[in-house]
Order: C-alpha cells, then structure tokens, then sequence
C-alpha cells in the first residue's frame, strides 16, 4: 500500500504543482520571469537532457544485461505504441467518429506515457534494477513517434499542413533521441566492461528519480484544461479499456511467449506489464494541436486516464505479485 500511495501522490503532486503555478501566474498571485511555454520547455529538457540520462546511466551500471533475449524489450516497446494506436483507430470506428476525432483516438491510443509515469511507477515497484530496462523499452519510442504516430495522425487531418522533414532527417536532430541512446551506450559499456560502480548511485537514484518525475509532471501540469472533459467521457472510458486492459494483456502475453518470465527472476517480463498498461502521454497533444485534430477529446481521454491511475495501481501491485 506504501508504495501504492507514494506513486500516486508523486504524480498528483507533480501535476497539481504546474498547474498551481499557472494559475497563480494567471492571477498575478506570482511573477514569473519566464513565460509559461518557456519554462515548461525548460523543465523538459531539464528532466530529459539533465537528470534523466543521469539516472539511466547509473541503472543500466549494475542490472544484468548479458541476456540476448533482452533486445526483445525494444520491439515489445514499439509495438505497444503501433498496437495502442490501431486499437484507437478501430475504437474510432466503432463508434463512427468524425476525422477529427478520430485522429485524436488513434494519438490517444498510440501515445504512451512510459517515461515520467513509467519510469517513476517501475521504480517504486520493482526497485532501481526493473528502471534499469525502462530505456530498453524506449529505444524505438521517437522512431515510432515520428516515423508512424505522427504521419498516421496527419492522415486524419483534413486542414492543409505544411510538409515536415523526413523521418531520418528529424531523428538525426532530435536531442531526446540523441541523449538517450548515449544513456544507453554508456551505461552499458560501464557494465560490460565490469566498471566498479560507486555506492552513492543508489542513493542518488532514489532522489532523482522521483525528482524528474515531478519536474516532467509539473511542466505537464502548466497546460492543464480541465473544461470539456465531461463531454467526453465515453471516449475517455473506452481509451482506459485500451491503454489499461488490452495493450498490457496483448504485449504482457508476448513478452511471456518470448521466455521473458524466464530472465532475471521475471523481472523483465513484470517490467513489460508496467510499462505496457501506462496512460496516455502528454505528447497525444501535439499532432491534434498541428493537424486540427479534436484537442479537447484528446485532452479530455488523456486527463481521464491519468486519474485513472487510482485504480491501476492497485491492480498492478496485485498483478505483479502473481507474475
């Protein structure tokens, strides 16, 4: 129940804390020197390029790595994402939404909160050396994002949008990507290579982790809306259904065929399951936002699912103990 309540109240914090800070700038309660699209930018790349390689890094030192079978951990975590968000277009159809709306179904169904919520609820629950697979699991998040999530979401735009880069010319720019796979190369080498790691990683990572999680949330929080949801519930329980019962049943069953349970006491395939049953991410945003997708819909399902964490947890907890 402890570790329950202290991931809940981490995320609820996080995200009461942005969006207390708004307001109190919205209302002249606080004078910020940044304005507020500028310090979100600033607290996600503080997040992203500063304490979260950091504490990868020190992860992946010391967690048991050798296992060949681990690089399946990278194709389970793109197909979580492809899967999440053929199972939003299919939903769309069921229920004959409109373009727009469809479009924000499939980006709520695709887009997966692995990092700031995964990472935190991984970490609570299966300790410093399940987090250490988190950036396994994300290896093909961008590519995924970029090459499918967002060309797909453009495709149910019927606004004219102005053509992007490509998808090898956005990846090679792209800063998250670029510092994630040096995470991930460096805490591997470090561990191969046998590298005595230094005791205060544990305790360090113990803070860190946590901290990144608010800092990602609080930035998350500044752009809350809260007004539509209620027109959107039904859409907003039926993404619950995907992101919290399908998409971790399909891949959580893969991960299991795949001989995963069998790989460091289970703790890769236990990893899958948290990871997989994750809400919405903040970034199912963004192309309703570029493509004149419904944003409100996919504000509402994204809010809606990040309450719902009140029951996953629970369920999670009970779930991995069966595992």
């Amino acid at each position: 129940m402890s570790r329950i309540l202290y991931s809940f109240s981490v995320i609820a914090f996080g995200l009461l804390l942005g969006y207390g800070v708004r307001l109190a700038n919205e209302r002249g309660l606080v004078r910020l020197r940044w304005s507020m699209p500028v310090l979100r930018t600033f607290l996600q790349r503080l997040a992203l390029l500063g304490l979260g390689p950091f504490t990868f890094i020190g992860a992946l030192w010391v967690v048991e790595i050798r296992e060949p079978r681990l690089a399946l951990l990278a194709g389970i975590g793109a197909f979580c994402h492809i899967f999440g968000g053929l199972a939003g277009a299919l939903l769309a159809r069921l229920f004959r939404l409109e373009r727009p709306q469809a479009g924000a179904m499939f980006c709520c169904g695709f887009f997966t909160n692995i990092g700031a919520i995964g990472g935190l609820v991984t970490f609570v629950f299966l300790g410093e050396a399940g987090y250490a697979y988190v950036p396994l699991f994300k290896l093909f998040e961008d590519m995924v994002y970029y090459g499918v999530g967002f060309p797909v979401a453009r495709l149910y735009s019927d606004a004219k949008t102005a053509g992007g880069a490509s998808l090898a010319a956005r990846l090679k720019r792209d800063p998250f990507l670029l510092v994630s796979i040096f995470s991930l190369t460096t805490g591997t080498t470090l561990n191969l290579l046998d590298v005595p790691r230094p005791e205060v990683f544990s305790q360090l990572n113990a803070l860190l982790i946590p901290l990144t999680t608010v800092i990602l949330l609080a930035s998350i929080g500044m752009a809350m809306r809260f007004g539509k949801t209620s027109a959107y519930l039904k859409e907003g329980v039926a993404v619950l259904g995907i992101k919290f019962l399908l998409v971790p049943a399909v891949c959580t069953s893969i991960a299991a065929l795949l001989g995963l349970g069998g790989i460091a006491g289970g703790l890769p395939l236990k990893v899958v399951l948290v990871l997989s049953s994750m809400p919405v991410a903040f970034n199912a945003l963004v192309p309703p936002s570029l493509y004149a997708l419904d944003l409100d819909m996919a504000n509402s399902c994204w809010l809606i699912s990040v309450l719902g964490m009140a029951g996953l947890l629970p369920a999670l907890h009970v779930l991995l103990t069966m595992l």
